[in-house]
């Protein structure tokens, strides 16, 4: 049976109910015993935050840059508080009590591994890649891994790129003439998906 996780539901949540979702995890993270050390300061989250905030009375007057600044805003304070939902994550390791006192939502039911329908297309300068997947049914934001393909020996670890809310997304700086390993995973209301099976591609 697979390991509660972390739900990242958040990323649904319209600004005003996603600002109070976050300043209760910043409450419930404060000074919490089981999460000491977080890849983000709380800090640094609380301030992406507040310049959420700020924005959002910012945008009410419907100026379009306003509301594009929002957006931005947005945008930071996500990632800020994706960060600390992986940190939630892996410090929970599966414990919906330890998830439940950090004020996101934990995720019981199995959600189906993805199929590796991965299109990945070489860049027009060395060690540059495109990866695209078919988008899918109900998926909020995916999950990109990649590692180093070298068959006999220790499988290395699997590096983790930036989730993103479309179903693509672009590496540079691999190896030329080098194969990887791609996998990747999806984000919906229903939870996180396990990783799809890994597809090999030789980078040019």
């Amino acid at each position: 049976m697979r390991k509660t996780k972390v739900l990242y539901d958040f990323i649904l949540y319209k600004p005003d109910v996603k600002t109070g979702f976050y300043s209760n995890v910043l409450v419930k993270l404060t000074d919490n015993p089981y999460y000491q050390n977080p890849f983000i300061s709380l800090i640094e989250a609380s301030d992406a935050l507040v310049s959420f905030q700020a924005a959002i009375i910012a945008a009410a007057d419907g100026a379009h840059t306003a509301i594009s600044d929002m957006h931005d805003k947005e945008a930071i304070c996500d990632e800020a508080f994706r960060v600390l939902a992986a940190y939630v994550d892996h410090e929970s390791d599966g414990d919906e009590t330890k998830i439940l006192s950090s004020g996101f939502h934990p995720s019981k039911q199995p959600v189906a591994s993805v199929k590796p329908d991965i299109v990945i297309v070489n860049g027009f300068h060395s060690g540059d890649i495109s990866i695209k997947v078919k988008a899918i049914l109900y998926a909020v934001a995916y999950i990109w891994q990649y590692r180093l393909y070298n068959p006999g020996a220790i499988e290395g670890e699997w590096i983790s790129l930036p989730i993103t809310t479309y179903a693509r997304t672009s590496l540079t700086g691999l190896i030329p003439g080098s194969v990887y390993e791609f996998r990747f995973a999806t984000i919906s209301n229903a939870g996180t998906s396990e990783f799809g099976q890994s597809i090999t591609h030789r980078v040019m």
